[in-house]
């Protein structure tokens, strides 16, 4: 079957995280997009995620213990449900069966394709991660990307997807259209997927990180200005602080990652570095989350979340960004109507012709 035609039928999806089954504080996100994917388009979700909060993780394997898995069963409204060692049928109210495994995000994405669902699995989901996955920085640490990112190593198209978080709390209005716009968004890719050259597989792109900010101009009718963008290449210093080493448990750190964890209510208590060799992770990352406007790239994910926008960065399985073919559409602006995406030039301060392939 061509790869045009392929793209004309329902996909079997893969959806997976790196923030665990559904938890109104670590994992807000997973249960609607299912539904949105599942109900509004259609689509045939399997669902393998790990059993527990697995944030900045990267594209980390098991290789030494042995993975166990369980089935959980999603309640409605807020997926919420019941574990269960066996699989069994469903009860009253419970959407589905899920499977959570004892393990990384990439772990889960590698085992559900090729050992629970083999030969199945036409599109891996990977996410909405709490929180924004955009620039190198980031998006090199993600489990969300890197559950993506060890996919499309084995030649399956491959969407990361993460929601910033702008408001400390987010405004759970928010929820609903993120959901519509990331089904939205997913929907276009899989329908219009990029070529490159050196991609993978049949000559296409080996993965896209989408970022969608959740700000209140998305409750607005126009929605969110869609931009493909490049990875801004960011750094870091400092992601841990030493603490008192007879009383680690004084330390309260968000598990959701820097992003979220910029809020006012998170203290660490400090030791000097000689007292003890205990650490805590406490990254000072503001520059990252509230960049000057001069540090950034025009046309970078973290351009267009600093205006405000969505960023869709098509990668390569190297940490890489596509030479040929899909820079074509750098400095474009995607419009994103009720079941379409259509592109227009970018109009912002001045039009990008050209940006550093990363």
């Amino acid at each position: 079957m061509s790869a045009n035609a392929n793209t004309k039928r329902r996909p079997r999806v893969l959806l997976t995280n790196d923030d665990g089954p559904p938890d109104t504080k670590e994992s807000p996100y997973i249960f609607g997009l299912y539904k949105h994917l599942t109900e509004r388009l259609g689509w045939d979700v399997k669902v393998v995620v790990p059993s527990s909060q697995k944030s900045w993780i990267g594209k980390a394997y098991q290789i030494k213990e042995i993975t166990k898995g369980s089935y959980f069963y999603p309640t409605n409204p807020d997926g919420e449900g019941e574990i269960s060692p066996v699989s069994r049928p469903l009860k009253e109210n419970e959407v589905a069966e899920w499977i959570l495994l004892d393990a990384t995000p990439a772990t889960c994405a590698n085992i559900g394709i090729h050992n629970i669902y083999p030969n199945e699995i036409d599109l891996v989901v990977s996410g909405p991660n709490l929180g924004r996955n955009s620039s190198s920085a980031f998006a090199l640490s993600s489990g969300t990307v890197g559950a993506a990112m060890s996919s499309s190593l084995s030649k399956i198209r491959s969407i990361a997807i993460s929601y910033g978080t702008v408001t400390h709390p987010t405004p759970t209005t928010y929820f609903e259209p993120a959901h519509i716009l990331g089904a939205n968004i997913i929907e276009h890719l899989w329908h219009t997927w990029g070529s490159d050259e050196f991609g993978l597989k049949n000559n296409e792109v080996d993965l896209y990180n989408v970022n969608i900010p959740l700000i209140e101009p998305i409750l607005s009718n126009e929605g969110l200005k869609i931009y493909w963008t490049t990875m801004w290449r960011t750094s870091y210093g400092r992601l841990f602080k030493p603490i008192s080493g007879d009383s680690p448990q004084s330390s309260k750190v968000n598990p959701a990652g820097p992003d979220t964890s910029t809020s006012p209510a998170e203290q660490i208590q400090s030791s000097t570095p000689t007292e003890s060799l205990v650490f805590k992770w406490s990254p000072a990352m503001e520059g990252l989350i509230r960049p000057d406007h001069s540090s950034l790239v025009v046309g970078s994910d973290g351009w267009a979340l600093h205006h405000g926008a969505v960023s869709v960065t098509p990668l390569r399985a190297s940490f890489a960004e596509p030479v040929e073919g899909i820079h074509q559409y750098n400095g474009i602006l995607i419009t994103i109507a009720a079941n379409a995406i259509t592109a227009s030039h970018l109009r912002f301060e001045r039009t990008v012709t050209a940006l550093p392939v990363i």
